[in-house]
């Protein structure tokens, strides 16, 4: 008799469970908050669960090793550090508390929301669902006698101001809802607009309504961005990592989605530019597409483009493979030093510089570079750079080999291409043509000296690489399918095959860089061997990422992958 109560009582649990389950399939997805923020933000970001988000980071490994590792520690003595840590005090005078990792905890709900109205005085609204039963729980609750009541939609809500910084924040429990700010208006605005006010929303705003219409659903975490504001701001111009400034002037909005799976993260994005771009043919956007099926298995990172230019050709193969150099030195940011002396003006070991021999001949210009104008008479549909690294047999040293492969509209002149290449790496390997004539080899051609340097055509295909087994390793991926699709570019990066390569070359770079450390001032790590090595440790869980562009009118789709090993 209890065992068939036990069984009919599991057979009722169960029935509710799926019952509850066919409930939150069919139920409608929660509506987006953006209809309770104020116009004027200039970024917003939206999370489905912010508190599942917030407990698995600080539950991760990642976590772990990146709070230990000598990237936090540089981050950590950083100015935008510093500015945030200035910003945090500011909150923490103006609250009575401060906002740390427990406080945040106490007030990260499930779908939540916050926008930046000011990147410089950091003035954020922030919406999150908690329930009431646990918002009355929060420090800022419990904190309520030190703030100043008000009312906005009918709704009491409570302000302290900072006399010294004259810094605010402002926070109500409305509902379900927790909302905080650093500004009152903004926390005014959004409790009106919850009580159905008819105010202009950032929903109303035309950078709102472009990017958003334009991505497809929400991600897990989705970023709305107003660029012709953030772009112009000081803030943005010196913090933002990438530095490309210029390129993101063109887009006057933006919106990223994040998706994550447990061995997956996936972003897609939707730039809006401000004028439609010179569409690429369907042809040279399918060539990249073919392209990509050439990439060998091994490969560190590759790159396929549609339509480049002539220019961007030569350059891409002077610098990868003709002519790898580290480019100008940047500017430097420190007074050169004086050095006393007695007032000579030469040494001893002046004296063995030779003045009776015909000096090398003068670097060629990119404009006389005889590979660009081979180039030029070509009109070219796409282009692929590969990349690989390798230790050396004795173990010591890391070599890079590349590879690039062009796609002409029409055959390759296979005499006009060994002339152009002969004629360009000859002033700076030999004065008398001593190993710059070109040996068939196993499918391609190779010159005849020290340096490897082989190309090969086939058809509209030039390859032209720095080491043998990666041409032909190429070759033999020409016949795979196509797989991908037309895009106008197409990249990759593995991860996991060139980490340990990365941090070798980069530990030998740096072993004997001569530089002394002062007393009285804490060592800062080595920017390559140290800092970015040890970020690199911190993702070895990150096998790849892979990135695909297309753009169709003045919207620019990209979709960027990282796939976890666990």
């Amino acid at each position: 008799m209890i065992r068939r109560a036990c069984l009919v009582l599991m057979a009722a649990i169960v029935s509710a469970g799926l019952l509850w389950a066919a409930y939150q399939a069919s139920r409608p997805p929660a509506a987006p908050l953006s209809r309770w923020f104020p116009a004027g933000s200039m970024l917003y970001l939206e999370a489905k669960d912010f508190s599942s988000l917030l407990a698995d980071w600080n539950s991760s490994v990642e976590k772990r090793m990146w709070v230990g590792s000598s990237n936090y520690e540089v981050f950590s003595r950083s100015r935008l550090f510093l500015r945030l840590k200035g910003a945090a005090d500011q909150f923490s005078a103006a609250a009575g508390f401060p906002p740390d990792m427990d406080f945040l905890s106490q007030v990260a709900g499930s779908h939540s929301a916050i926008a930046l109205y000011d990147i410089g005085n950091l003035q954020f609204l922030y919406v999150t669902y908690l329930p009431a039963a646990t918002s009355i729980e929060t420090t800022l609750w419990q904190s309520r006698a030190k703030f100043e009541p008000h009312n906005a939609g009918g709704v009491s809500f409570f302000v302290r101001r900072d006399p010294e910084s004259q810094k605010e924040v402002a926070f109500a429990i409305s509902g379900d809802y927790l909302l905080l700010a650093t500004r009152e208006d903004l926390l005014a605005g959004a409790l009106e607009l919850m009580s159905g006010t008819k105010n202009l929303t950032i929903e109303t705003e035309p950078w709102w309504s472009q990017s958003v219409s334009s991505a497809g659903p929400a991600g897990d975490l989705r970023m709305v961005l107003n660029l012709e504001k953030l772009v112009p701001s000081p803030y943005f111009r010196t913090y933002w990592v990438q530095q490309n400034i210029t390129d993101m002037k063109q887009y006057s909005a933006g919106v990223s989605d994040l998706f994550r799976s447990r061995k997956e993260y996936r972003e897609e994005r939707v730039l809006i530019a401000k004028a439609a771009r010179t569409a690429v043919s369907d042809r040279a956007a399918q060539a990249p597409a073919e392209l990509v099926r050439l990439v060998p298995e091994n490969a560190g990172i590759y790159e396929a483009k549609a339509a480049p230019s002539p220019q961007e050709c030569a350059d891409l193969i002077e610098s990868k493979i003709l002519t790898p150099h580290k480019g100008p030195a940047p500017a430097s940011q420190v007074s050169p030093e004086i050095e006393l002396t007695s007032g000579e003006t030469g040494a001893s070991s002046d004296l063995e510089t030779r003045i009776d021999y015909v000096p090398a001949a003068a670097a060629v210009s990119k404009a006389e570079s005889p590979v660009r104008l081979l180039l030029e008479k070509s009109p070219l549909e796409a282009s692929l750079a590969v990349e690989s690294t390798e230790p050396d047999p004795g173990g010591v040293f890391v070599r890079i080999h590349s590879a690039v492969v062009l796609v002409s509209s029409s055959e390759w002149d296979p005499a006009a291409v060994e002339s152009r290449f002969t004629d360009s790496v000859a002033p700076t390997l030999t004065a008398s043509q001593l190993g710059v004539k070109w040996e068939q080899k196993s499918g391609h051609l190779q010159l005849d000296g020290l340096w490897p340097l082989s190309l090969t055509i086939r058809g509209k295909y030039l390859i032209v690489a720095d080491d043998p087994a990666l041409i032909e390793q190429v070759l033999s991926n020409f016949a795979r399918s196509v797989s991908a699709k037309p895009a106008v570019f197409i990249a990759g990066f593995s991860h996991a095959r060139e980490r340990n390569n990365f941090s070798r070359f980069t530990g030998s770079v740096d072993q004997n860089n001569g530089r002394a450390d002062f007393p009285g001032h804490a060592r800062q790590p080595e920017f390559f061997s140290e800092n970015i090595s040890s970020l690199s440790g911190v993702l070895s869980h990150l096998v790849s990422e892979t990135m695909v562009v297309r753009i169709e009118g003045v919207k620019t789709f990209e979709a960027v992958t990282y796939e976890w090993a666990e």
